[in-house]
């Protein structure tokens, strides 16, 4: 009995077949590849097999339905070349495990699901042979892989980020199973027209040395410009480690030099006071759900994410102590006319100083939720971070920068005022989206869709919370609603959007028009 994992367009249900040898009775798949090479067969014997195949099908069914007693005898694996053995029984544990044909075939399609995750073999195919005659109701597990062979890839895109405020253009370069382990390594340059560039590196190792899920590592150096609306630079140097990662579970750590300075000398009094040097450390469990039948254009389906964060695990008494937590919860509901779907969901988060008297100390200013940006929420999951029509770390709260000292008589952030960003954020967001009439733009990926944001920032450390009110809290929120296309290409996912602001506050930086949006095709 043989099953099929190879990725092929049109994906054939693997049949039964018997052989019909009076001292021969075993079991196997019919394979739909196979081809008869006798072009002088008789409609007889034509016949003959079909019967023979509807036979065996027949006769599979009922195996299958019977729930029979059958386990695992030992795993063979055929074709790695580079690939250790190891990583590939990794994917196949759960077969060990099984005790029916019923359950292995449920583990056999899991497994092949997960080395076609594993990016690393153009064609899969499993097959169940007869254990040893003298270990009834067993049988052998025959993997045959064929692995890729091209291992170098490079990638090139183009895609907004909520954090900054440009489009960032990044290049990639990835290197595929250098030691054999299901490794990946990568290499990546992001570079904004307003900022300069990241550069990162990392590697993933795929059920490393029998840990739950892969381990990963990444290095990067990122220089954020916060000029514009906050007078100040930030630099960090940071490395993560992927400690656990699963369907459903996540859990990294970070560290970072960080370094915040101010070339302008006209930042304002709480800027002033957190500019420096330090090592910052954390401890991050992320909690995922994703019914969602598409992450891109859901129809149908809900996803729950929720985030803690845990900061200050370095005895340095420059590294910032905090508490984060975070939530998102959306859905999508099919309305049954052009291909139409209404997707609705509601993100929050809050953040707290660690130590003791916290609820008297200001949190670190980089740890902060700043709203705004073009990115699109329905694609992002993971807590509150876009409002179209505003533009990133446009919102209040704000403070007064200082007079510049002697410059070259110019300003960066012509505001005069230090966005500082807080430390409750809520955001909302319901979207329509439907197909476009004409034949070709359908053909093409292209919908239309219409939404409505709306978001809220306070500031909630240094005793604000005693100030909060329910009144004060509503008031907070902004909104905005829109039109807009979707565009989707091999590099990036385009959005063009005509955004109306509904509400707004004094100093918040937003306007209505004509917005252009990317993000990843994924």
């Amino acid at each position: 009995m043989s099953l099929s994992g190879e990725e092929s367009e049109d994906h054939r249900n693997p049949s039964l077949e018997i052989d019909d040898d009076d001292d021969d009775d075993e079991e196997e798949y019919y394979d739909d590849d196979e081809e008869d090479d006798d072009d002088d067969e008789t409609l007889l014997d034509e016949s003959e097999t079909q019967f023979n195949t509807s036979k065996a099908e027949t006769l599979f069914r009922q195996i299958y339905s019977s729930n029979a007693p059958l386990r695992v005898n030992k795993i063979v694996i055929n074709g790695n070349c580079k690939t250790k053995d190891s990583v590939i029984k990794s994917e196949f544990r759960a077969l060990e495990t099984a005790t029916s044909l019923q359950e292995l075939f449920q583990a056999a399609s899991v497994a092949k699901d997960r080395m076609r995750q594993l990016e690393l073999f153009d064609s899969v195919n499993i097959t169940f042979d007869s254990g040893p005659s003298e270990l009834s109701g067993t049988t052998n597990v025959i993997v045959d892989v064929v692995e890729d062979r091209k291992r170098l890839n490079c990638d090139f895109r183009v895609f907004s980020l909520p954090e900054a405020k440009s489009w960032p253009l990044e290049g990639s370069l990835k290197l595929k199973n250098l030691l054999g382990y299901g490794d990946l390594w990568d290499g990546s340059l992001a570079y904004g027209c307003d900022q300069m560039p990241e550069v990162s590196a990392g590697v993933s190792l795929p059920q490393f040395t029998g840990l739950f899920g892969p381990l990963k590592a990444r290095v990067s150096l990122l220089s954020q410009d916060r000029l514009e609306f906050a007078s100040f630079k930030e630099q960090s140097l940071g490395l993560s480690l992927g400690l656990l990662s699963n369907n459903n579970h996540d859990v990294a750590c970070n560290f970072s030099l960080h370094t915040s300075i101010d070339p302008s000398e006209m930042s304002s009094t709480s800027i002033r006071g957190q500019l420096k040097h330090g090592l910052n450390s954390d401890l991050r469990y992320t909690f995922k759900i994703d019914k969602r039948n598409s992450p891109l254009r859901p129809t149908r389906g809900f996803a729950f994410v929720s985030a803690s964060q845990f900061g200050g695990l370095v005895p340095d008494f420059r590294s910032s102590r905090f508490f984060r937590q975070e939530f998102d919860l959306r859905c999508a509901v099919p309305l049954g006319f052009f291909n139409a779907a209404l997707n609705f969901g509601i993100a929050s988060g809050v953040l707290f100083s660690q130590g003791t008297g916290f609820l008297n100390l200001p949190s670190y200013l980089p740890d902060r939720y700043f709203l705004g940006g073009n990115s699109s929420p329905v694609c992002t999951v993971g807590g509150p971070t876009s409002l179209l029509a505003f533009k990133s770390r446009g919102f209040v709260p704000t403070e007064p920068n200082t007079e510049a000292r002697a410059n070259d008589g110019t300003t960066e952030n012509s505001s005069g005022k230090d966005y500082l960003g807080g430390d409750l954020a809520v955001t909302a967001f319901a979207d329509l989206s439907f197909d476009l009439p004409l034949r070709f733009i359908r053909e093409k990926g292209i919908y239309g869709h219409a939404f409505a944001r709306a978001g809220s920032l306070n500031k909630m450390t240094e005793q604000s919370f005693q100030d909060m009110t329910s009144k004060k809290f509503l008031d907070s929120f902004r909104s905005s609603v829109g039109i807009g296309i979707i565009v989707p290409t091999r590099l990036f996912r385009m959005e063009v959007n005509y955004c109306q602001i509904l509400k707004k506050h004094e100093n918040d930086q937003g306007k209505t028009g004509l917005q252009f949006s990317f993000s990843s095709p994924l």
